[in-house]
């Protein structure tokens, strides 16, 4: 890339010049966004979760997330108590994950003409300037704790809005990390094993982070609501007085 970013462009997933050189309405897009996932990995679709969402809910998620940028989600597991991170033994057990979000330039405005490598790119005016792009990544809160920045995140969510403006689209690609012991990778009975998190779990983080960070439309910053957004500002303003019972216990009650 050009530019200093990490995150792979949309240009490099599909041919975004093809998609807009005929009338391709969002629905369509959509569909199109899932079925491409849906074909990895030998067709099985693992280690991908995909979804596409309206540009307003992303700017509401955006602007809750530059304000709360962090947060834990747990995860219910299949076997005995576990301890929680205050040291009080839940019921049932559950693996929490650490979030992140970071934010990165915006993408070039999308054309229906294939860009010239060799001409430099003007830059867009303000006025018309994309939606940034953003990640959040998901780790293990004790790898967290244990390795900061350096621990290794099982998922990661890439918010791209290169169609934002012209389908109302922003499209999210969830990528989930192999397993480091694999080195063999065709499609197998296996095939679970290859990666850090199910893509069972995935979904569920996902699902996590929009009832976290997706408040309700009308609502400001400093507007209460759900418990969800009660939680998620005494994460940050409050620390001391966050409850991880109730964060349990919501838990419990969506899965």
């Amino acid at each position: 890339r050009k530019d200093s970013s990490p995150i792979k462009p949309l240009s490099s997933i599909l041919n975004v010049a093809k998609l807009l050189a005929t009338p391709h309405p969002s629905s369509q897009i959509s569909a199109l966004w899932t079925a491409y996932h849906a074909s990895r990995s030998g067709g099985t679709g693992r280690g991908y979760i995909c979804a596409s969402l309206p540009l307003d809910a992303y700017n509401r998620m955006m602007n809750v997330a530059k304000r709360y940028p962090s947060f834990v989600l747990p995860v219910p597991r299949q076997r005995g108590p576990e301890t929680s991170p205050l040291g009080n033994t839940s019921e049932p057990a559950h693996d929490f994950f650490y979030l992140q979000w970071d934010f990165y330039s915006s993408p070039s405005q999308p054309s229906a003409t294939e860009p010239d490598p060799f001409q430099s790119v003007p830059s867009t005016p303000n006025c018309s300037t994309l939606p940034p792009v953003s990640t959040v990544l998901f780790t293990p809160l004790q790898e967290y704790k244990l390795r900061g920045s350096f621990a290794t995140p099982y998922l990661v969510l890439t918010f791209h809005t290169d169609l934002s403006y012209s389908h109302d689209l922003v499209l999210l690609r969830g990528e989930i990390t192999p397993s480091a012991a694999v080195t063999d990778t065709k499609s197998g009975p296996d095939i679970a094993d290859r990666y850090l998190l199910s893509q069972v779990d995935a979904q569920m983080l996902a699902v996590g982070l929009q009832e976290y960070y997706l408040w309700s439309k009308g609502k400001g910053e400093d507007e209460r609501d759900s418990m969800a957004e009660e939680l998620l500002r005494r994460f940050h303003e409050r620390p001391n007085d966050f409850d991880w019972q109730e964060l349990l216990k919501r838990s419990v009650a969506t899965t």
